[in-house]
């Protein structure tokens, strides 16, 4: 048997076809507008996000195009993303493939909240955007990142990945306090449907701590938490693992930090084994749906 028919390549073609379309989501970039500056048709490109890569030259060409590096294009370093879109994109992929999921999101999980919770998100990300330095967010932007927000929802919905999600408590205190906002300047009247808003998002997770669904835990916890965000995705016998500075609580920031997706075995057994510890003391099921109402209570 010839060498040519024996060999096997390492490198995961759908994974890298995955990358690619999250790096083009995250620069803001239609199909078209790659082939445009590849000098390729529209469904090169589309053949090239599913995996379909014929030439090394072209990945070289597609990675400065992007502005990131081939190595991180071909999965064999840590995955950067500097926008929240190119991010939600990459973990809607990961989301889709998952059979559990960790998470650690202000206040909770957006895979958890009501169907109420894009409707506000809208407004807050239009307040949350300066008006004088050139940087607003375009409703078109802010319309396209609820809409992949609200795919993600509906397929975790769909597929029921077990989800476990760590909350921290003082992050719930100041959700409640501030409410649903962009900023703090609003009127006293929209402040308080805001606060009202923020309420309902809490009573809701009291009401799926309560009824503890088998696809869902949650876990609230009397502690600091990271000041990053993060997600543990388990999917068969390979694990990712996404950190992200984005927001999209109260004030949600989906314009500036730097997101990382990545598969080191080292970063996946430090962070378990912290989801371990705070899983550990943390208030759950019925007991802690207790804890949010006594929260409640108190604003």
């Amino acid at each position: 048997m010839s060498a040519t028919r024996t060999f096997k390549s390492t490198i995961d073609y759908a994974a890298l076809g995955n990358r690619l379309r999250a790096y083009r989501v995250g620069a803001g970039l239609q199909a078209e507008d790659v082939a445009e500056r590849l000098g390729v048709s529209r469904a090169v490109v589309y053949r090239m996000e599913k995996g379909e890569i014929v030439k090394i030259e072209m990945l070289e060409r597609l990675a400065h195009l992007l502005d990131t590096s081939l190595a991180s294009l071909l999965g064999v370093e840590v995955e950067y993303y500097s926008n929240a879109m190119g991010l939600f994109e990459r973990m809607r992929q990961l989301e889709q493939k998952s059979e559990r999921i960790f998470a650690h999101f202000e206040p909770v999980s957006l895979l958890l909240t009501s169907d109420h919770y894009l409707e506000h998100m809208r407004s807050m990300l239009l307040e949350a955007t300066p008006r004088e330095t050139g940087g607003v967010l375009k409703q078109k932007e802010v319309d396209e990142l609820i809409r992949l927000i609200a795919e993600r929802k509906e397929a975790f919905e769909q597929r029921k990945p077990h989800l476990i999600s760590l909350v921290g408590l003082r992050e719930l205190e100041r959700f409640l306090y501030n409410g649903l906002v962009g900023r703090m300047d609003l009127p006293a009247r929209t402040r308080k449907a805001r606060q009202a808003a923020a309420r309902a998002e809490v009573e809701h997770m009291a009401e799926l701590m309560e009824s503890e669904p088998l696809h869902v835990q949650i876990a609230l916890v009397d502690d600091t938490m990271p000041a990053s965000t993060f997600q543990v995705f388990t999917m068969g016998r390979r694990k990712a693992l996404a950190v992200s500075p984005f927001r999209l609580a109260e004030l949600p920031n989906v314009r500036n930090g730097i997101a990382t997706v990545t598969e080191s075995p080292q970063a996946l057994r430090l962070y378990e084994n912290m989801i371990s510890k705070l899983w550990r003391h943390a208030y759950k099921g019925k007991a802690g749906a207790r804890h949010l109402r006594q929260l409640l209570a108190g604003f």
